[in-house]
């Protein structure tokens, strides 16, 4: 039986009032409805219907975290999924080797099919080893140059999709072509490199930066430094909307920009859980005031959900949704290369969220399927 949702509909195009049909196989069969102004829409009180988000950078979630392998990608993935996140990309922490197969050998399974209830994992980001140990932010002290033979060991375990890289390091920008061409997404982070370096690493094929404005050198005049580098010549870049991490003048000038400006959350096992002591890879962290530390104060990832996102950029930043919505899925999407998510648009999957006036949730259907939503994660 064909499944449908009624309301306001954001199409890429804007929105139309009317219903959006999914096939049983999970895609879009058609979209049917009059097109109507985004103001329009808010105003009349009928559910909005976007696209899922998509969020290429999760630590953890729910008290569990990636690197602990075994079943935690499933609960992770579950958690997301009730904050209307459709899709993510399990990200590691800087580790020994040993460490890093045991968290990618536990994701195989779920890479290849999605847990129940929970997002579909796209693959995973690989957030180093390969930065510069002098900017490791909350990352373990295992930073290392990029070594092909382990990474081609990691992604004969699970699809590597992304790999953070500081390409200052001795042996990484000589290397960036080749990861490109080898299918990987290549983005820079972690890093203590110079303007010149950005602007050679993105000429050589890396197409992102990570947590844009964190863990990286900052912009001043006559050193524009990574930031510099991304502000300038960037596509793409990644930024964490949570308030803590970014001022919201800095994401202004970041929007203005970078066309395709992305939100990930760089969530943490933190996420959805109560205040207290956490593992974030190798360190345990500290959740308070919604914040996640280390001990020492360092930032340590977030306890941010793309939901809470998508309001922070329209209610704090005075984005429309439309633009909003674009860079909680869709510019994820299309730095990945899947054109098949991120979108509402016939022949793509139906991963579809329902939201009220006030842009809280009120179901969520992933690759068609309903996902049972609670208020109490």
């Amino acid at each position: 039986m064909m499944r449908s949702v009624v309301g306001n509909i954001l199409t890429p195009s804007g929105f139309v009032h009317g219903s959006i049909a999914f096939t049983a196989e999970g895609r879009i069969d058609h979209i049917h409805g009059k097109a109507i102004s985004e103001e329009a829409a808010r105003a009349s009180g009928d559910p909005l219907v976007l696209p899922g988000f998509i969020d290429l950078h999760v630590h953890g979630a729910g008290g569990r975290d990636i690197m602990e392998g075994g079943d935690a990608a499933v609960r992770i993935s579950q958690v997301h999924a009730q904050h209307g996140t459709t899709s993510i990309l399990a990200t590691t922490m800087t580790a020994p080797m040993e460490d890093l197969v045991s968290a990618m050998g536990a994701l195989s399974g779920i890479c290849r099919q999605r847990a129940p209830g929970g997002a579909r994992v796209l693959g995973v980001h690989l957030e180093g080893p390969y930065i510069n140990d002098g900017k490791l932010g909350a990352q373990p002290a295992f930073a290392r140059p990029v070594q092909t033979a382990e990474l081609s060991q990691l992604n004969a375990l699970a699809p590597i999709r992304v790999i953070t890289m500081a390409p200052e390091v001795p042996g990484n920008m000589e290397l960036i072509e080749s990861l490109c061409d080898a299918g990987y997404r290549v983005q820079i982070g972690h890093s203590l490199g110079t303007y010149d370096d950005g602007v050679q690493a993105l000429a050589r094929g890396a197409r992102s930066f990570t947590h844009l404005f964190n863990a990286m050198t900052g912009l001043h005049h006559r050193e524009p430094g990574m930031v510099g580098a991304a502000l300038a010549h960037a596509q793409y870049a990644e930024f964490i909307p949570d308030l803590i991490h970014v001022h919201p003048g800095a994401i202004r000038v970041a929007i203005r920009s970078i066309p395709c400006l992305y939100c990930v959350t760089d969530s943490t096992a933190a996420t959805g859980m109560p205040d207290g002591e956490y593992r974030l890879g190798s360190h345990q962290v500290f959740k308070c005031l919604g914040g996640v530390r280390l001990a020492d104060g360092t930032l340590a990832g977030s306890t941010l959900t793309l939901d809470q996102a998508l309001r922070n950029l329209v209610n704090t930043l005075g984005l429309s949704i439309l633009d909003a919505s674009k860079r909680v899925s869709t510019h994820a999407a299309d730095y990945l290369g899947v054109v098949d998510r991120g979108r509402l648009a016939v022949g793509a999957w139906a991963d579809v969220v329902v939201l009220d006036r006030d842009l809280a949730l009120q179901s969520i259907y992933i690759e068609g399927n309903p996902v049972e939503h609670t208020d109490a994660l």
